[in-house]
């Protein structure tokens, strides 16, 4: 994630205009003409050690850098006439104080403040006695770790590894966030070191070391065994849906028939068979000669419906543990029958261990709709093609040869926003064919991601209806009462796993507007709010990561957004009172989501702040912002 740049970028404009009022457009071009001046410098907070920058101007004949307690430096890179590189030197004044640049003839003083910062590490993801395994994630919790310059642990021969900050997976103000080497690391148990720019040591738990074992990811595996093509409904109590084993079915009544492998599969292990039902459904399993029935005499089986996580419903048929039918069937056959609903599939479902480098599942996207425009009603927008294939201009994107042979060859997800009167036609854009059949309407495709987004997994080879006709004829997506939003596919990215899933505890439901020095982003413990003064309360357990753990805010800003977190009562502020953050103060606690968002991760550690927050509450106030949601991980 990128920092908000745009914010300190505005912050450095309006020093350099502040500081040249006067000036023509001429002159703030030429920084050799302007004098000694300092612009900005940057980190604003420092501790010793800490590589740091000064960005101004007449910097040539610069002699030295004073700091605040009369600290010089002499010793300083300079980069042209307006950049000085420098390390920042022991001895600070505590308090902070300004920057000073001097020549033989000049000096120029900073206009912020620069403040000395002090690493507290208040704990870590792992406990004492715990197993670190290697690929693994370690976070390091605590205030003022972006000093934190490198994790020592100890190799696979049992000598110090330096992972450097460089190699961190995320460093921040209140965690930091690193991998455990995956083969290179000690097996046993030792205790890791934390360095701090300023020398500082900070000794973490003992932890249980290990190389990364056996590496692969476990994934569902689904097998279809036999699927209702035409989506035909039982007949009522009828024999249409009688299933045999091959050879088995001289008189041709079965619908199917399975090869021995698969009956066999059918009979002595469990399966599962996908229904679509209603309030009248009636589902009897039996034989074809009606002699026995699954679950017992006259058993209607909606009451062994289970549900699959993207809304399936199903019956796990377990033949051999039932024993009503499993003598019967090899000559009697097995039958489906009953009232009002549809047999859809008989399928498997197994955990299957795929080897390969440990990691995690990202979203790589091929295009977004990114005005958010629904589908116009058997309209021909939304039209994709290959790339040197749109001579007349008619696609709304084309794809390079590589992404478009990957949406014709393979599988990928369309993302879809739909309603109860949609009816999605995918086609070509001559109309000439239609993806799942003649005039097919696709919503009866949908599938459900984890994060609830709705898709369609489009495997446009096999298929078959438009394969041979989309280059040409382009890829259209039509038909009426639905927003196409994403074409994407799900990569498996190796090293070494994510970040746990966020857990959302609280969303702004859009009743409260933009924050304006007010008090109503106001949030306290379950019991403590008898003035209703708080937007939400909370119940212990994540008042508890609250006020000892890490949580985070995300906000949707203006070009200045100004953040305090403060007591209900305004009594303490966290880190010290009027230290908010702001383009100009701790601009890099604002992380830049991409979407015109930001967060800002928040960990109390030992601030004063916690010992008010029970009776006080937690107030989210400033100006030119709106809290969106708070989550953990």
């Amino acid at each position: 994630m990128k920092k908000l740049f745009k914010y300190i970028g505005l912050f450095l404009s309006l020093v350099v205009l502040g500081a040249f009022t006067a000036c023509n457009i001429q002159q703030l071009d030429d920084s050799k003409d302007a004098g000694l001046n300092i612009k900005v410098f940057f980190p604003t907070k420092v501790v010793a050690g800490q590589p740091m920058t000064i960005s101004g101007s007449g910097f040539t004949d610069a002699k030295e850098v004073v700091f605040p307690g009369n600290v010089s430096v002499t010793d300083f890179e300079l980069a042209g006439d307006g950049m000085i590189r420098l390390t920042a030197p022991a001895g600070i004044a505590a308090e902070g104080g300004k920057l000073v640049v001097r020549s033989s003839s000049d000096q120029a003083e900073s206009r912020l403040d620069l403040t000395v910062g002090k690493t507290v590490v208040s704990g870590y993801s792992k406990q004492a006695g715990e197993t670190a395994e290697g690929g693994e994630l370690i976070t390091i919790y605590g205030k003022d770790l972006e000093f934190i310059n490198a994790v020592e642990l100890l190799d696979a021969d049992g000598n110090p590894n330096l992972i450097t900050a460089e190699n961190f997976y995320r460093r921040g103000t209140s965690s930091v966030i690193f991998y455990v080497p995956a083969k290179n690391i000690f097996e046993g148990t030792f205790a890791g070191k934390v360095y701090t720019y300023d020398s500082n040591v900070f000794i973490m738990p003992e932890l249980a070391y290990k190389p990364k074992q056996e590496s692969g990811h476990w994934e569902t595996k689904i097998t279809y065994l036999w699927k209702n093509e035409t989506g035909d409904a039982i007949p009522s109590w009828g024999g249409t849906f009688r299933f045999g084993l091959e050879g088995n079915d001289g008189n041709n009544e079965c619908i199917a028939t399975f090869p021995a492998d698969v009956w066999n599969l059918i009979k002595e292990d469990k399966v599962r068979v996908a229904v679509d039902v209603n309030d009248a459904s009636n589902i009897r399993i039996t034989t074809g000669w009606w002699t026995g029935a699954y679950g017992g005499a006259d058993h209607n089986c909606t009451d062994m419906l289970l549900e699959e996580e993207d809304g399936t419903k199903y019956i796990e048929l377990d033949i051999k543990g039932d024993g009503n039918l499993y003598d019967n069937i090899d000559v009697q056959h097995l039958l489906f029958t009953g009232d009002a609903y549809t047999l859809l599939y008989i399928y498997t479902v197994e955990q299957e261990w795929v080897p390969g480098e440990a990691g995690h599942w990202e979203r790589k996207s091929f295009w977004k709709n990114e005005t958010g425009d629904a589908i116009p009603s058997w309209g021909g927008t939304f039209r994709f093609g290959l790339e040197g294939n749109d001579g007349n201009n008619e696609c709304i994107a084309t794809f390079p040869a590589d992404v478009w042979n990957l949406i014709k060859e393979d599988k990928v997800r369309v993302a879809v926003d739909v309603n109860d009167a949609s009816n999605i036609r995918i086609t070509t854009g001559w109309w000439t064919g239609a993806y799942g059949g003649a005039d097919h309407n696709c919503t009866d495709m949908i599938l459900e991601e984890e994060d609830g987004t709705k898709y369609i997994e489009l495997n446009i080879k096999e298929d078959g209806n438009i394969y041979d006709l989309i280059d040409v004829q382009h890829l259209l997506f039509t038909g009426d009462a639905y927003t196409l939003l994403e074409i994407y596919v799900n990569e498996w990215v190796a090293g070494g796993g994510s970040e746990p899933d966020p857990v959302v505890f609280w969303e702004n439901g859009g009743s409260l507007g933009e924050v304006s020095w007010g008090g109503d982003y106001r949030f306290g413990l379950d019991g403590h709010d008898g003035n209703n003064e708080c937007c939400a309360t909370f119940a212990q357990d994540i008042w508890d990561i609250i006020k000892t753990g890490t949580f985070y805010l995300v906000a949707k800003g203006s070009d200045w957004p100004q953040i305090r977190v403060t007591t209900g009562w305004w009594s303490v502020q966290w880190m010290g009172a009027d230290n908010d953050i702001k383009p100009d103060n701790m601009a890099e606690r604002m992380v830049d989501n991409g979407d015109g968002t930001f967060t800002v991760e928040i960990n109390f550690g030992d601030d004063p702040i916690v010992g008010s927050l029970d009776e006080q509450h937690l107030l989210f106030t400033g100006s030119g912002y709106t809290p969106l949601k708070l989550y953990h991980k």
